[in-house]
């Protein structure tokens, strides 16, 4: 005799089917998600939010892109976005004005034009090398690096594989975080600040110089006195 599928109790999930929160359970999980990224000092990554709520990482996925759109509708300062491979809260970049004018209010640490010139040739080159910085800056960049790592914007990522095995530079996850970028793949592509051959031939033009002759006026004054010192010949007949 063939025994019958037991049904399920009423009010129990399938044995077949996973548990899905509903209602008020979701809301509270939502709320959960937004209490755990305000308090992280770095963006919090879905699967760590999967595995603290005990929820499926598509669940966190999409519940994550609801709350940012609900954000996004509210017209609120902040958004809710996904920044350096995980989920954050940043402000809108409508008040960006208003939020660097807070921020850069008496202060005084800012990157130099070198080190910005430095950590744009590690972010669009690395792994790199010291000397190969060195080689497109045509300066020492040690004080640099330096400053750049103490920062957190570049660490030590790897060996180069040749001879004396140098120290490879690349950029962090905090660089990613300032710039707000979820990866590398989202930095503008570097043709854009490349200059048209036509701008290239008009900077050429305007920095060439012209060579001037210089005429000493010893030379001039020389010729001169040749020219007047020239016998004409004379009318008179004697």
């Amino acid at each position: 005799m063939t025994d019958s599928p037991t049904p399920a109790t009423a009010g129990e999930p399938e044995p077949d089917r996973p548990f899905e929160p509903i209602g008020d359970q979701v809301h509270a999980l939502k709320r959960a998600i937004e209490a755990i990224v305000l308090v992280a000092h770095d963006p919090v990554p879905a699967d760590l939010l999967a595995q603290l709520l005990e929820q499926p990482t598509t669940l966190i996925d999409t519940w994550c892109d609801e709350i940012a759109e609900s954000y996004a509708a509210a017209g609120n300062g902040f958004e809710f976005v996904r920044v350096a491979g995980g989920l954050r809260y940043q402000t809108a970049a409508d008040v960006t004005p208003y939020v660097e004018r807070f921020l850069l209010h008496d202060q005084r640490a800012r990157l130099s034009g070198a080190a910005l010139e430095t950590l744009a040739i590690v972010a669009y080159k690395q792994p790199i090398s010291r000397a190969q910085v060195g080689a497109i800056r045509g300066v020492d960049p040690d004080g640099v690096l330096r400053t750049l790592q103490a920062r957190g914007y570049i660490d030590e990522v790897a060996r180069d594989d040749g001879p004396g095995q140098a120290i490879l530079f690349g950029t962090t996850a905090t660089f990613l975080e300032k710039l707000g970028l979820e990866s590398l793949d989202d930095l503008p592509a570097i043709a854009e600040f490349i200059p048209g051959a036509d701008v290239v031939e008009l900077l050429e033009h305007g920095l060439r110089v012209t060579p001037e002759i210089d005429v000493a006026p010893t030379a001039v004054h020389a010729a001169v006195q040749s020219d007047s010192a020239v016998d004409l010949p004379s009318d008179d007949v004697s």
